[in-house]
This record gives structure tokens, C-alpha cells and sequence, in this order.
């Protein structure tokens, strides 16, 4: 009988169709529904007395964004759970993230809501506005059920080990001094954060290509060309980052006169917030990467890279420019952050400004293979407030292979008269100090990687907004983890990491 119950997707609005000729009022209740609890049976039987027909949608595994662990229950398990109550008619898990889909696929007489979600403030994504709309749009309206609520999230956490223990103490720990709300309240309070940004404009162009083998003559790999798309990255893609969580930011970086990489930064930047100096002695750097087309669950994999990047460094002139934009910005900003990928902007004399006249100068020095061996961050700087390393970049710095971490990184903060620095090890650990906290020590949130290209970006930007507040260095580190996670399944910079995930990925791992 449960099975019956258990629609398709595609098919579902047919059934509902045929159940609203017949003369019934449908119902509708959308969550994920990761553990059946009192709560949600309250809940549906309420919301079931509303009308005839009780359908409940499940949001898709693969949609759910409460971090690590979640949901701890598959599709088919929750469908099946919630078919089991007899006041329930149908179920159907819906492949999106939100339930505007849902609600277009039932059509409702009535969506019902918990009764928390009365106070519209209390929904961190953002889409409960979304909801009534479409709710109204097919004729619905809304109503506010149940009379006792539990959360399955907190239950989860307490009492169910479906996060690795060094991640839940690590949660656990945070939620003491910062429980959900304090969180959520935290990073809106980035809005207010005023952001210098400066360093290199790079563009990721993904060619997708179908390998075919090897050529008959020259026993070289053949691959035919699919499609291909042009990226914002490197300071771009902190840009867009940071404006998901303050519309403060200004940009100072270098371009050529391109036409092509015009258009492509004025889709980005916002014209109020470009300061970037163009000069037609400059080639806008462009990573040319050749990879294949996604496959489910697959990390992406990339076959060969092409860059476009001057060897020559910037004119003097062109220096004198960037400094000059910097001077009338400087005095204005939070944080001055800067993303120093070797490729132009970030020469001695920009460089040397900075540590000078930042009053809270954030540092990301990266290698990669155009500067590997000289863009070494204790070369390159002596002051800065906060900083963040992988562990490649650390080793370089240190000069040897096998060393402490925290006891190194210990060192470089301290002799950078640091207040914030951070060690990312990938799927290893991320250490975070904080001048006069314990180290934080934080296991990754996500284990399933797509593309690690601009997840160091991501945290960066987030774990020095923390940084530009003086927050516990824990909640910066946590901060940077959680955008981390987020940008490991994002390929390439094609999107930038969102806020309402973010939060919502937080508040659920502090909810104890």
C-alpha cells in the first residue's frame, strides 16, 4: 500500500489533477523529512484535516543543503516512512532545492507551513516569499500547522553519530558560544563590512571535450571539442563572493583593452565598485583548461591547461596608477584584502603600500604552476593582519617537506604579527589561529569534491569577513569551511557561493 502511495515526479501532477476533477481539496506539505518525529505526525494529521487529500513532497537527497551528514536518510527511506501514516495519501520526492517546483507539481488548495514559519524572519533562504506567490498563483492558500514541534536536526545531532566525532565536537564546541541564531545574526552582520579588493583578474575558460584515443600517426590524444564557457576567476570570483554577503566592495585590479574581457567583467562588477586600471600593454590572463564533460558524483577531470599570462611585469606608470586608486580608497575600507596570484598587479611597490597603510591588511600569496618556487608568501610580505595557506604554500615557505603544521604556522603568524592565520590541507584538516585563542582544528564538510578550483578563494573571502569583525577564530574557521564545501561542488567559479546555503549548512551544525 505504501508503494502506491509513492509517485513519480514526472508523473504526480496528473494524479493531481485527476484528484482535483473528482471534487477534493488537496493539502500540501513540503520539507525534508530526514527523521519522522511526534512533531511532524501533529503536523500532517492537522494539516490532513484541512481538506481530503494529504500530499506530502520530499525534497531529493541530492537537493538537501543542511551540510555534512544530511539528510541521514535516503530518498527511498523517508518516501516510505511518510507513506506508512495512514494521514497521509501521496508522496513525492521533488528534484530541487526549493518547493516552488513542488507546489507547481501540486497545485494545492491548501500549503501548509509549521507554525514557526508564521514569523517570515525565521527562514534563512529566503524562500518562503517564493512559496506564497506560487501558492497563489495556482488559487492556494496558506495555513500555519502544528501544534507541537520538534526539530529533527537537533535530535539528529545529539543523538545520532552521522557526522565523524572530530566534526561533531568540533560543532558542538562552536554551538556553546554561538548557537544557530548567534550564527545567523554573525554573518548578517558582514553587510556593514567595508571591503577593499585587490589582485588578479583571472578568466577560467573551460573547454569540455570527448577523448576518442589516441591518433594513428603520431600516437597523440585525440579528443573532439563538445562546448566550452569563459569563467570569472581570481579576484573576480572573491568579488562575487563578497557581495552575496556585503554590498561594500571595491575592486582594484589590472586588464587589458580586450573587448571580450570588457564584456565579461561588466557582467560581474558592478560599475560603481570598478577601480580596475586597463592598459593596452597588458594581456588579461586567461586559464585555458581542457577537461571532460560531468559525470554524476565524479570529480571533474581535467586533461590539459593552456595560460595566457605577460612575463614582464607591469610599467611603472601602470604601478603608479594602481597605488594612486588605492590612496583615495585605502582610508575608507574594513579590510583591505588581496588575492596575489603572481600574474601583474601585486609588485613591490603595490605591495609594500599596503603593509604600510592598510589598517587590517588580509593576504592570500598562491602558487601555482606560472610562479611556483617564487610567489612565497614570507618572501613576498612582512606585515599583514590575517592570512591563509595551503599546505603546498606553507611548505614552500617553511622550505622543507616534513614538518609540524600548527607549529609552523604558529610561527609564520607570529612573525607577520598576525592576528588571524589559516592552514587548509584539503581533505585533511584546515587549522585556524587566532591571537589569543586555542588553534581551531576543523575536518572538512564535504567529502564528495566536484572541483577544488577557487574552494581556497571561497574560504578566504568568508574566514576574513570573520577576520575584519574580530570574531572567535573558531567561527572564522567554521566560516571558511562551510564556503570551502560549497565551492568543491561547484565547477570551476561558474557560480559563487550562497549565502542563505551557507547559513542554512551553519545553523543546522550548531543546532545541538
Amino acid at each position: 500500500m505504501t508503494v502506491e502511495k509513492i509517485l513519480e515526479f514526472s508523473a504526480a501532477p496528473a494524479v493531481f489533477d485527476a484528484v482535483r476533477a473528482s471534487g477534493k481539496k488537496i493539502v500540501h506539505c513540503h520539507g525534508t523529512f530526514d527523521l519522522v518525529h511526534p512533531g511532524h505526525i501533529y503536523h500532517l494529521e492537522e494539516a490532513k484535516a484541512l481538506g481530503d487529500v494529504l500530499v506530502v513532497t520530499v525534497t531529493g537527497e541530492k537537493f538537501v543543503n543542511k551540510g555534512p551528514g544530511r539528510p541521514y536518510f535516503n530518498d527511498k527511506l523517508r518516501a516510505k516512512s511518510l507513506a506508512a501514516l495512514s494521514c497521509v495519501d501521496y508522496v513525492v520526492v521533488i528534484p530541487h532545492v526549493a518547493a516552488v517546483e513542488a507546489i507547481d507539481c501540486v497545485k494545492p488548495d491548501i500549503y501548509c507551513k509549521g507554525s514557526e514559519y508564521a514569523d517570515q524572519s525565521v527562514d534563512v533562504t529566503g524562500n518562503i516569499q517564493d512559496d506564497l506567490t506560487t501558492v497563489e498563483k495556482h488559487g492556494g492558500k496558506v495555513q500555519y500547522v502544528g501544534s507541537v514541534v520538534f526539530s529533527s536536526t537537533k535530535l539528529l545531532n545529539n543523538h545520532i553519530d552521522h557526522l565523524p566525532t572530530a566534526t561533531k565536537d568540533f560543532c558542538k564546541e562552536l554551538a556553546g558560544v554561538c548557537p544557530p541564531d548567534a550564527f545567523r545574526d554573525a554573518v548578517d552582520a558582514f553587510q556593514d563590512v567595508k571591503v577593499l579588493l585587490i589582485g588578479d583578474i583571472i578568466f577560467d575558460k573551460y573547454s569540455y571535450v570527448k577523448v576518442q584515443g589516441l591518433t594513428s600517426k603520431a600516437s597523440i590524444v585525440s579528443a573532439r571539442h563538445l562546448y566550452e564557457e569563459t569563467q570569472p576567476g581570481g579576484v573576480l570570483a572573491v568579488y562575487r563572493h563578497l557581495k552575496g554577503f556585503t554590498p561594500n566592495v571595491k575592486i582594484v585590479s589590472l586588464l587589458g583593452t580586450e573587448d571580450w574581457a570588457q564584456r565579461e567583467v561588466r557582467s560581474v562588477v558592478d560599475e560603481a565598485d570598478d577601480l580596475i586600471i586597463r592598459n593596452e600593454n597588458f594581456t588579461s590572463v586567461v586559464k585555458h583548461r581542457f577537461v571532460s564533460p560531468m559525470q554524476e558524483g565524479k570529480e571533474l577531470q581535467k586533461y590539459f591547461s593552456v595560460n595566457f599570462i605577460d612575463n614582464a611585469p607591469p610599467s611603472a606608470e601602470v604601478l603608479d596608477s594602481v597605488q594612486k586608486t588605492l590612496e583615495s580608497q585605502i582610508k575608507q575600507a574594513d579590510i583591505v584584502m588581496v588575492m596575489d596570484f603572481g600574474h601583474g598587479v601585486m609588485q613591490k611597490q603595490i605591495r609594500d603600500y599596503l603593509q604600510d597603510k592598510a589598517s587590517f591588511l588580509a593576504v592570500n600569496c598562491q602558487t601555482n604552476s606560472n610562479n611556483h618556487g617564487f610567489n612565497i608568501i614570507n618572501r613576498q610580505y612582512r606585515r599583514m593582519d590575517c592570512f591563509s595557506l595551503d599546505e603546498t604554500e606553507l611548505l614552500l615557505a617553511v622550505g622543507r617537506r616534513h614538518i609540524d603544521y600548527l607549529a609552523e604556522l604558529q610561527k609564520m603568524r607570529s612573525s607577520f604579527y598576525a592576528n588571524y592565520a589559516w592552514l587548509t590541507r584539503g581533505s585533511v584538516e584546515t587549522i585556524g589561529l587566532k591571537d589569543g585563542c586555542p588553534p581551531a582544528i576543523c575536518f572538512p564538510f564535504e567529502a564528495e569534491i566536484t572541483d577544488t578550483v577557487g574552494a581556497g578563494d571561497a574560504f578566504f573571502s568568508t574566514a576574513c569577513l570573520a577576520a575584519a569583525k574580530r570574531y572567535d577564530g573558531r567561527l572564522a574557521t567554521f566560516l571558511g569551511q562551510l564556503a570551502g564545501a560549497q565551492a568543491v561542488k561547484i565547477v570551476g567559479n561558474v557560480k559563487p557561493i550562497c549565502k542563505s546555503t551557507l547559513l542554512k549548512s551553519g545553523m543546522t551544525l550548531l543546532n545541538f
